[in-house]
């Protein structure tokens, strides 16, 4: 027993001139990780498009069920996105993310990235519930946020992702196929042969 308070002491001892690691938030804040994951972000491209195109993909990433978004169709006259479509509403409820970060690489557009901003309490639940008016990044700002440190950069002479250049660099080689263009071949029928029964035995004369 003894032993054991001496080597409890031993390490009390040691640990005493240390500096604290404690900040006295809120005066004092950490530096977070450069893959923190907190609040997210929905980005824009450099000409001020939503990155955004409604493919629900996030969404059906999810696991907690947190994403919510309904779809409507870009026009002419009012186009906020470079696809067909665009998200009209896009509701974050913060009570349900667990901050997993599917939602980030599932996106094939790059549009949302978990960031920095982690400061979400709230008294209210329904302040937990984030629009995409909060989420959005205000116009004239454009950024691919935390994917850069997720991803890493593309070589010069590598082919940019397909449907639109995102920047980012997964390893592999996009092919006309992510856009239904298609060109991997089309699958074989196998046939069983044999030379024998396949033989045909209608001899002519």
């Amino acid at each position: 027993m003894s032993f054991d308070i001496i080597k409890g002491m031993a390490t009390t001892l040691k640990n005493m001139g240390k500096k604290p690691t404690t900040f006295s938030f809120p005066e004092e804040e950490r530096e977070q990780p450069p893959r923190f994951r907190g609040r997210h972000v929905l980005h824009r491209y450099d000409n001020g498009m939503e990155r955004c195109v409604g493919c629900y993909l996030c969404a059906g990433a999810c696991p907690a069920d947190a994403i919510y978004i309904e779809a409507h169709e870009n026009t002419e006259e009012q186009r906020v996105s470079p696809g067909e479509r665009y998200a009209k509403v896009f509701d974050v409820n913060m009570l349900r993310c667990i901050f997993c970060g599917y939602c980030q690489a599932a996106c094939p557009t790059g549009a949302i990235t978990l960031e920095k901003e982690f400061k979400l309490s709230s008294f209210y639940a329904e302040d937990l519930v984030y629009h995409k008016e909060q989420l959005l990044e205000p116009e004239g700002q454009s950024t691919l946020g935390s994917s850069e440190v997720w991803a890493d950069p593309a070589p010069h002479e590598a082919a940019q992702p397909v449907p639109q250049e995102a920047h980012v660099f997964d390893g592999s080689r996009a092919s006309a196929a992510a856009v239904g263009l298609g060109n991997y071949p089309t699958e074989r029928p196998v046939l069983l042969t044999d030379e024998e029964q396949d033989e045909d035995r209608r001899k002519l004369p």
